[in-house]
């Protein structure tokens, strides 16, 4: 009986789990070409989730994301890029413009997703999901190219801020971790 409490915390923390995972994986989101889509799209595979822009400091991030994909997307890795607006106004394009930047300038094979609100009144629910007082990991993206780090069964795992780029060791070994978990 002095176990029951126990086993029955792990039960319901691992059915919250599952329930986040997969309302998260649910939440509707529209590609860059406008067509609905999900995380369900990715689903099996370790999604690095990031918000991006092209007119800001940390743009030549999209180079590292896009080496980290081609190094891991066979191993199961997808990168994420979800364009926003919402600092400095540093996403002004359109759709057909990001697109075009971003595969001229460097070379972008990785998905992205339709420019959404990552923070403030009309923020995504993605977002919302990620960052929310429930989440892992609350509290607002502060700034352009904050990543989401979230496993093959939809579960967020790790969070990291602007200033780690792709090719830092913290993120490469935390990719590596969630390819080889099972």
């Amino acid at each position: 009986m002095k176990y029951a409490l126990p086993i029955f915390s792990l039960i319901v923390a691992t059915m919250t789990s599952a329930l986040a995972a997969n309302s998260l994986q649910e939440i509707p989101l529209k590609n860059i070409d406008g067509k609905s889509t999900s995380l369900k799209s990715f689903d099996g595979k370790v999604v690095l989730l990031v918000n991006v822009a092209s007119k800001c400091g940390y743009t030549k991030q999209y180079s590292g994301l896009e080496a980290l994909y081609r190094k891991y997307k066979d191993q199961g890795l997808v990168v994420v890029g979800v364009p926003s607006n919402d600092f400095g106004g540093q996403e002004p394009g359109s759709a057909e413009e990001i697109k075009q930047f971003c595969s001229t300038k460097f070379e972008v094979t990785f998905p992205l997703m339709e420019k959404v609100h990552v923070k403030g009144t009309e923020q995504h629910p993605l977002y919302a999901t990620l960052t929310g007082t429930e989440s892992k990991f609350p509290g607002d993206v502060k700034w352009n190219f904050g990543k989401f780090l979230i496993g093959r069964n939809g579960v967020v795992l790790a969070r990291f801020d602007s200033a780690v780029t792709p090719e830092s060791n913290e993120l490469t070994a935390a990719v590596e971790a969630a390819l080889s978990a099972k």
